[in-house]
């Protein structure tokens, strides 16, 4: 198994401890590839630790901050079994449901999970559902939960696809192109858990603009004769500095209604009290 972490030292020891509990229970042969995106705080630290302590815990360090695709794609590439599954590092699912994905193993080269119960702030479930709307509908295929990150996926599937996103398409591009080469999907349902310590980044607009871009080269090259081709090729570019506008908007997305500037009044106000206070 493998998951991405960014600034995660608050969840990736327990993650850790917990798949070292679980994964004894369901494999004879396994590996932890905790993969620790460009982290600044202690999560590369811990994981070093660990891992000195466990040589089954084999870790992967980007130096800068790839992007959750590019995460993605290095634990795929640092897997050396038939079965991978990866999940996420913020502990909102529960790895002792596994069993529940090997159990369709022989119903689909990939198994989904996806969350009965999604626990995300309401902006964010918006998001996602729309999303899901549109990849499926342009790609042509139907799961109750595109981004989910409770997967197996069978070491034949990423034989014969190649992945390239940086971002939050990579899930997009995986189901797209084993759709595309006549691999099976298989989905069960699984549990998902409020995140409790950290701060999420996928409702970012960042990262939703770098999903859009991706989508605007993948879908093309993908169906070049597609008409829809032409139509999402015309994707602006947009440039990712973020505004004002933008810091709140993501606020929003991550459940934390934003406080208000200051008034002019109120600006004033504090300046005089300041000044008084300094005696000026």
């Amino acid at each position: 198994m493998f998951f991405p972490a960014y600034n995660e030292e608050e969840n990736v020891e327990r993650i850790i401890l917990q798949a070292q509990k679980v994964l004894p229970k369901v494999a004879e042969e396994w590996e932890i590839i905790p993969v620790n995106d460009g982290s600044r705080d202690r999560t590369g630290e811990i994981i070093e630790r660990i891992a000195k302590e466990d040589p089954r815990v084999r870790p992967v360090h980007h130096i800068r901050n790839r992007g959750y695709g590019g995460a993605v794609i290095s634990g795929f590439n640092a897997s050396r079994f038939e079965l991978i599954f990866f999940t996420d590092g913020d502990l909102q699912f529960d790895l002792h449901e596994i069993p529940l994905l090997l159990q369709r193993l022989n119903e689909g080269d990939l198994v989904l999970g996806y969350r009965k119960s999604r626990q995300d702030p309401f902006f964010r479930k918006v998001n996602a559902f729309l999303w899901g709307k549109l990849v499926g509908y342009l790609f042509g295929f139907r799961v109750r939960d595109v981004d989910c990150a409770f997967k197996i996926v069978k070491r034949s599937v990423l034989d014969e696809v190649e992945l390239t996103s940086g971002g939050a398409m990579i899930s997009t591009e995986l189901l797209a192109k084993a759709r595309q080469r006549n691999f099976r999907i298989s989905e069960v349902g699984v549990t998902h858990y409020p995140r409790i310590m950290g701060s999420p980044t996928g409702s970012n607009l960042s990262v939703i603009l770098r999903a859009f871009k991706e989508l605007s080269r993948i879908y093309p090259a993908m169906y070049p004769k597609s008409r829809m081709s032409s139509l999402i090729r015309i994707i602006p570019k947009i440039k990712l500095r973020k505004s004002r506008k933008a810091a709140i908007m993501d606020t929003w997305a991550n459940g934390n209604p934003p406080s208000p500037e200051p008034s002019r009044r109120e600006a004033g106000e504090t300046v005089s009290a300041l000044t008084e206070t300094a005696g000026v």
